[in-house]
């Protein structure tokens, strides 16, 4: 039974790597917010696996959905590049970011090779969250519940004063 448990963590650090390279490799910056969607997702499954279901709404919420609204209006809200603009992108981006595949390929070599003891204690999950979030989240977490809902304001802003602009240029 723990070895499933590990093989599907393990899977899902899996994808979670190779969308986080697809997201700085790629060419599209519409692939990119994709993948830094899935990659969110997947953080998302782990927290949740984890135990912190808090930090998973949290990271499903914002970064999941509301960042990768924000990237999506954005993205179609910029010109897009020429065809040499492109290649000149993905000439800088290899030059830039090329060495990356191999040094996660080494570097979970090494890590996988090294064994790590730690002392990292998870505080145990008290009762009445495990049966009200809303208890919790209301009455435990209200400074993050305050945040969240800031970051969620100033997003929507953000988009509808992109949009406003946008409007006002075709003007």
């Amino acid at each position: 039974m723990m070895t499933s448990y590990i093989s599907i963590d393990s899977g899902l650090l899996v994808i979670m790597i190779v969308a986080a390279l697809w997201t700085v490799m790629g060419r599209s910056l519409l692939k990119a917010a994709i993948g830094l969607a899935v990659t969110s997702a997947v953080i998302t499954i782990l927290m949740f696996r984890l135990n912190s279901p808090l930090a998973a709404v949290f990271e499903l919420s914002v970064c999941t959905g509301l960042i990768t609204v924000v990237f999506v209006s954005t993205i179609s809200l910029t010109k897009p590049l020429t065809n040499k603009e492109i290649v000149e992108s993905s000439k800088e981006r290899n030059k830039r970011f090329g060495y990356l595949p191999i040094l996660m390929i080494i570097t979970s070599i090494v890590l996988t090779l090294i064994k790590i003891k730690s002392n990292i204690t998870v505080p145990p999950v008290t009762e009445g969250a495990l049966k009200d979030v809303r208890y919790v989240m209301w009455n435990m977490r209200q400074l993050d519940m305050i945040g969240q809902i800031i970051v969620v304001i100033i997003g929507a802003l953000g988009v509808v004063i992109l949009f406003e602009e946008r409007r006002r240029d075709e003007w």
